[in-house]
């Protein structure tokens, strides 16, 4: 073991020699309070191990403004009315997401569900459908597209996808609708030809019987929420890994609180609905539940 340790220490000081300096400092503090600034804002839980990436990618913000310090970023996040808190949300979140991501989640929707709405639909009644999380628009889209596979006419009816997302940015690309052709390999091609159009090369843009279908709205969901009746279908997929477990189990709880009975929850595949939700909601599938009703 003796002999070991000269080159142990010999390669712990050259890694050291090697790490570039921070530009700024760093402190425990600050970023205690940009971690409770989060939690308060967004229920978003940053652990301590994180500390390089909320450095990393705040530093650039701080660049951006033309700050010194962090000390100069906390007390602007601290100020009332700050628009810098979405800033902030949008630089520590990351948007991983991709059409038709889960298949068997689409697969479901179109088998299970979709003959009955589209049969309620049809007579006249509401079809509502919540992609909750809905980053730059692809799970929407995806939707919207295993709708119109099911249900070609739904446009003609009062069937709507409620697509909401805390980033104001990403909500404004999801309505835009434009993608690299790259982007969508993962769709079925045939529902691709047709929903989408290619207005350059490279890019395909979705179209209006998809964007009919869609209201894109940003919504922070640890705030208010406006909607007012109950959804049959909603997606919540890969959101509350940012939550620690209380959140979790209490944004589970609003969620099921908003499901119609009969209606159903798709969820990620590392998630677990936890908490009170459980009392109306039952496993009824991969990644996926079922509202207790008649």
């Amino acid at each position: 073991m003796s002999r070991q340790a000269p080159a142990a220490i010999s390669a712990t000081t050259a890694f050291v020699k090697s790490a570039a300096p921070r530009e700024f400092p760093f402190s425990d503090r600050e970023f205690e309070k940009i971690a409770r600034k989060l939690y308060a804002e967004a229920g978003i839980d940053m652990p301590r191990s994180k500390e390089p990436l909320v450095y990393s990618r705040l530093a650039k913000r701080i660049r951006a403004l033309g700050l010194d310090s962090f000390a100069d970023y906390v007390k602007l996040i601290e100020e009332p009315g700050t628009d810098e808190i979405e800033h902030m949300l949008v630089a520590l979140t990351t948007n991983v997401t991709r059409f038709y991501r889960e298949p068997h989640h689409f697969a479901d929707l179109k088998s299970r569900l979709m003959p009955a709405l589209a049969e309620r639909a049809r007579r006249r009644g509401r079809v509502r459908m919540w992609s909750a999380g809905c980053s730059s628009g692809q799970e929407p889209y995806s939707m919207a597209m295993t709708v119109l596979d099911a249900m070609p006419d739904a446009g003609s009816f009062d069937v709507k996808i409620l697509a909401t997302d805390i980033n104001t940015q990403v909500v404004r690309e999801a309505r835009l609708g434009a993608y690299q052709r790259e982007a969508l390999n993962g769709a079925p091609q045939p529902l691709v030809e047709r929903y989408f159009s290619r207005p350059e090369p490279g890019i395909l843009q979705a179209g209006d019987e998809l964007k009919r279908l869609i209201a894109f709205r940003t919504l922070n969901l640890m705030g208010d929420w406006p909607m007012k009746g109950t959804f049959d279908v909603v997606f919540c997929r890969n959101v509350t890994i940012y939550f620690d477990e209380e959140t979790q189990a209490r944004l589970w709880k609003r969620i099921a609180d908003k499901i119609a009975p009969g209606g159903r929850l798709y969820i990620g595949h590392s998630e677990r609905v936890s908490g009170p939700a459980l009392d109306i909601l039952f496993t009824d599938g991969v990644t996926a539940y079922t509202k207790v009703g008649p």
